[in-house]
């Protein structure tokens, strides 16, 4: 025999005791007899055991560690080693007396005693036959008991008692080779046992049962009905065993995988502690920490949870780890419902308004309106505005001084060639690299929910084939619908209704309609040369100097040096021009201090043209009336208002006309438009119509290099070719604005501050205007009007009423009708 001959109850597992113990045969048929007629002492003492129960011929070791049990064993010991072993009713007594034992035990034998180094004592026993406790005789320092015999009825070795004996050691081998607990050397240990009776015990013994079904089992007398009782535990064992199995080599590919990764991952973890980094429960802590300060609303409070939990559950190595760690990280950094608050200190913001920006009258004063309504009502949709003008002007440094005057911060998207619309709305999270757009990144860099958000260049927005993103932004700029903005990273509404959006643009023409129906446009009109030089006199010096590190000390510029600066080398609505010209002048002051030269601290006209050169872009002036056909319009260009001069000359022909100056397409059916009117009406204006068959006329608008087009020189051609015609003076120091169209009305034109600013400019007197354009003369500071007439027309012919005078031109022409000589 192996060493392992002796077993305990865990599920048929043979453990041995102690490798130096002695080997105990297994019952033989023979034994088994010696025992049955062995007479049973009258009185025993009786050891209860917790947890388990003997079977007659089962080799057992139990530790005893109760003082009573260790006396017990001690005495037997010395003496006849033969012990009562009974089963406790309740394990958790810890002393039981004799009514709290079973009745029925094992007669046992004490084979061995071993000292444990804990203090307990260990006793292997073999059992040899059942017995009853009779009476209880002591109970102190153990309990003694009489007891008497309890026969076992054994059946008759006929086929079916044989067919179920064969039957328990067939199912005990199988649960031993399905069993991975239980050593396959038990099956020696089964294959060989002889005696049908210990059989039975020595299985019951081992089986996975607790002590009540156990001392059910020895408490049955007839063999037969113990072996189909034991038999049915088995069967309900090894369909267990076959079941967990089955489930194990389902999820074993999985487990050894998920164990793998769980030790790479414990492997990590140790290493990043020990080089002093955070690890991944550690950093979830953090998160759920800072998710209880934040102040959103319970619906994402609930997707937060669920999504810190897939979190947890991710393996840290998996590529969506980091994705889904980001998407956290942008939950808690976002500012969801902070809000800074508001200044509501009306004369306070027009201070910083003025200060930062010189006139812009229309815009200062929308923004007082927004901050007394949300003063009065402490709590309104933000307008979407849009600052429509040209370049320079102060739209994008507006933005920031409404910040300031409103006390919210300041952020700023730069739209300019923006094509690919996820740059708006974001990535969707399934995408590698995945981030959310810029107006969520933004919202996270402000830190609150209520900025003034500028949004720049908007009409510069281009489409490709990653989308349209100004179809994007229609949802970001609608006050119905932004409240709940859905970004493809986020994956939940954004409040974007607190936000104050300022958009820039310097044409609306390309915005599309449907944006620019959400925003409220103001116009921010170019500067007149008097607001120029206040803007440069009053930020753009201080500026200058302040960059170079000078002071006021240092340069002094007055101004009639920037108004020369402004006319002589600038051409712009805007700034931007003079400021660099004013960087230019600072900068001259500058080496001439580094170097120690003289210079002179008042800049004087000649200093300008000294350190800037020749004036390169001096303003037309108006030109006198001598020539016939020369006329003064107006025109609008992106740098502001300009005048610009119609010239038209007749030369003999057969009545063709021709137009130079770089035109338009609109341009040129003005000039046809005019010609066929005043074919029409020639007798009206005193012309032979003769004259247009025998005459070529040539049209020319100088400054051909320019493109120029619009309907806006239509008055003038009109004027012009009236003038040719009748070779009479144009009116004096005059210049003119319109549309015109073959009945004969004038209709309103646009860019008409920019228009009056540069007739005044121009030193022009009369302006003649459309009726309807009226209204944006009122529009304008009456400071700046000063000196001019104005004469509104609906028709055309009033236009020649007051345009064309009865004087001839200098070098008039007797226009000869040439006929057929007879």
């Amino acid at each position: 025999m192996k060493k392992r001959d002796f077993f305990t109850l865990d599920s048929l597992s043979l453990q041995d005791i102690d490798e130096n113990s002695e080997l105990i045969p297994l019952m033989t048929p023979e034994d088994e007899e010696a025992i049955n007629n062995e007479a049973l002492p009258e009185s025993l003492p009786i050891l209860s055991l917790r947890n388990t129960v003997l079977f007659p011929g089962v080799v057992i070791p139990i530790t005893a560690g109760r003082d009573k049990s260790i006396k017990l064993i001690n005495d037997a010991n010395k003496g006849s080693k033969v012990i009562g072993v009974v089963a406790q009713i309740d394990e958790s007594v810890e002393d039981p007396t004799a009514d709290q034992l079973h009745q029925t035990g094992t007669v046992a034998r004490i084979l061995k005693v071993l000292k444990m180094p804990d203090g307990n004592t260990t006793v292997v026993i073999q059992g040899k036959k059942r017995f009853a406790i009779d009476q209880v005789t002591q109970e102190d320092p153990y309990i003694m008991a009489t007891v008497k015999d309890v026969k076992e009825v054994k059946p008759e070795k006929n086929k079916e008692f044989k067919a179920i004996i064969e039957s328990v050691k067939d199912i005990a081998l199988k649960i031993i080779e399905e069993s991975p607990n239980i050593p396959s050397e038990a099956s020696f240990a089964i294959k060989n046992i002889e005696s049908d009776s210990f059989l039975i015990n020595f299985v019951s013994s081992n089986m996975n049962l607790g002590v009540k079904e156990k001392q059910d089992l020895l408490e049955i007398g007839d063999l037969k009905s113990r072996a189909l009782e034991t038999l049915k535990f088995m069967n309900i064992e090894v369909q267990k065993l076959e079941l967990k199995n089955d489930i194990q080599s389902k999820v074993q590919n999985d487990m050894n995988k998920q164990q793998r990764d769980y030790f790479l991952h414990q492997q990590m973890k140790t290493i990043q502690e020990e080089l002093g980094g955070v690890s991944n429960e550690q950093e979830l802590e953090e998160m759920k920490t800072r998710a209880k300060s934040k102040k959103w609303d319970k619906k994402v409070d609930e997707h937060f949870k669920k999504e810190i939990a897939k979190l947890q559950r991710m393996n840290p190595q998996v590529a969506d780890y980091s994705i889904q760690r980001n998407y956290l990280d942008l939950f808690l950094d976002l500012p969801w419902n902070e809000f800074s608050k508001d200044k509501f200190d009306l004369k306070r913001a027009k201070k910083v308004l003025d200060r930062d920006h010189y006139g812009l009258d229309d815009v200062k004063k929308r923004i007082i309106e927004y901050l007394a309504v949300l003063k009065i009502r402490n709590d309104m949709k933000s307008p979407i505005l849009c600052l429509y003008g040209p370049p320079g002007v102060g739209k994008t440094s507006l933005g920031k001084s409404i910040a300031e005057a409103l006390g919210r911060e300041y952020v700023r998207i730069s739209l300019g060639g923006l094509r690919d619309e996820a740059e708006i709305r974001g990535h969707r999270k399934t995408y590698i690299g995945a981030m959310p757009g810029r107006i969520i990144q933004s919202l996270k860099k402000a830190g609150t929910s209520n900025p003034v958000f500028v949004l720049d260049e908007i009409d510069k927005l281009t489409n490709s084939n990653q989308g349209d993103p100004s179809s994007a932004m229609l949802e970001v700029l609608d006050p119905e619908q932004n409240s709940e903005f859905h970004d493809n990273f986020l994956e939940m509404g954004y409040d974007l209704s607190k936000v104050m959006f300022i958009a820039t643009s310097n044409s609306l023409g390309n915005i599309q309609p449907a944006l620019r129906d959400r925003m409220e446009i103001i116009n921010v009109t170019g500067y007149t040369i008097e607001e120029k030089v206040e803007i440069g006199k009053q930020h753009l010096l201080p500026k200058q100097l302040k960059e170079h590190g000078l002071t006021d000390k240092d340069l002094k510029l007055a101004k009639p040096q920037i108004e020369k600066i402004v006319e002589g080398y600038t051409r712009e609505s805007g700034v931007r021009g003079l400021d660099k010209q004013i960087a230019k002048m600072v900068r001259n002051a500058a080496k001439n201090i580094a170097m120690e030269e003289d210079y002179n601290l008042k800049v004087s006209n000649e200093d300008v043209i000294e350190v800037l050169g020749s004036p390169r872009l001096e303003r037309d002036k108006y030109e006198n009336n001598d020539v016939a056909g020369v006329v003064t319009g107006l025109a609008w260009t992106s740098v502001g208002g300009d005048i610009l001069f119609i010239e038209s000359i007749l030369s003999k022909g057969k009545g063709t006309m021709t137009i130079t100056g770089n035109l338009g397409k609109v341009m040129k059916e003005s000039a046809t438009i005019a010609m066929e009117f005043i074919k029409a009406n020639a007798d009206d204006f005193g012309i032979k119509s003769e004259i247009f068959n025998n005459y070529n006329v040539h049209i020319h608008v100088p400054e051909g290099a320019t493109p120029k087009d619009g309907p806006s020189a239509g008055v003038t051609m009109l004027t012009s070719l009236v003038s040719l015609f009748t070779q009479k003076k144009v009116k004096k120091n005059l210049a003119m604005t319109g549309e015109i169209t073959l009945r004969g009305k004038v209709l309103p034109v646009g860019g008409i501050k920019e228009k009056i600013l540069a007739a005044k400019r121009a030193k022009i007197k009369e302006i003649i205007l459309c009726e309807s354009n009226k209204r944006d003369i009122y529009e304008i500071k009456p400071d700046y009007l000063k000196g001019l007439t104005f004469h509104y027309v609906s028709d055309m012919k009033d236009v020649i009423k007051y345009a064309i005078t009865n004087s001839n031109v200098k070098n008039f022409k007797n226009l000869e009708i040439v006929g057929n000589k007879k």
